[in-house]
């Protein structure tokens, strides 16, 4: 079976989910892992220097789980798919068959054992000011403290996208200020190509 492991990373509330569903709809065989199924619960969340709770970091996240969880599609993409509730192609169980995992998230270039597995990466970015304007247009189950963005989410994101930057060399940008359209048809023709070469 082909396989293809496609990262699609970005800044918060950059386009990253609507971009993931949008693939999942188009790719066949096609599977998802999303970063924040991996948050630890509140109560562990320690509180930093900048006087927040540090959602934004990667020890907020049980990475070794979703390390574990890639891995198991690895193992088995039809089993994956199935325990997942995924409905298959009939050609699915075929050796040639096509199985895609797509792994979603704000840090998922910056776990060094998870690099690795990525043949494609993405990662969709938008400037400070629309990031803070999306980011106060949503609800989130644990709301966010006044000045969380400036005091720790966008720092972090600052941070950490040095970090990325450094780490991997193979990442593919996304402009998050132009139309899902043209976000989506960037990402999905580069992997039709990248199935192309492999075949």
């Amino acid at each position: 079976k082909m396989r293809l492991i496609i990262g699609i990373g970005g800044v918060t509330n950059g386009g990253k989910t609507t971009l993931t569903n949008r693939l999942l709809k188009a790719l066949p065989n096609s599977c998802v892992v999303h970063q924040d199924d991996f948050f630890k619960r509140p109560d562990q969340i320690e509180v930093g220097e900048d006087g927040f709770r540090q959602w934004d970091v990667i020890s907020a996240l049980d990475m070794e789980a979703m390390t574990n969880t890639v891995k198991g599609w690895q193992e088995n993409p039809v089993k994956f798919a199935r325990s997942h509730g995924v409905s298959l192609s009939p050609e699915a169980e075929k050796p040639d068959s096509v199985h895609i995992l797509i792994v979603e998230g704000f840090l998922i270039y910056n776990y060094k054992p998870l690099l690795d597995v990525y043949d494609k990466c993405f990662y969709i970015s938008i400037p400070y000011e629309e990031c803070k304007r999306r980011r106060s247009t949503r609800t989130y189950t644990v709301p966010d403290p006044p000045g969380l963005f400036d005091g720790h989410v966008w720092p972090m994101y600052l941070k950490h996208r040095k970090e990325m930057d450094y780490n991997c060399d193979r990442i593919e940008y996304l402009d998050g200020m132009t139309s899902k359209d043209d976000i989506y048809n960037a990402a999905y023709e580069s992997i039709q190509n990248a199935l192309l070469n492999n075949l």
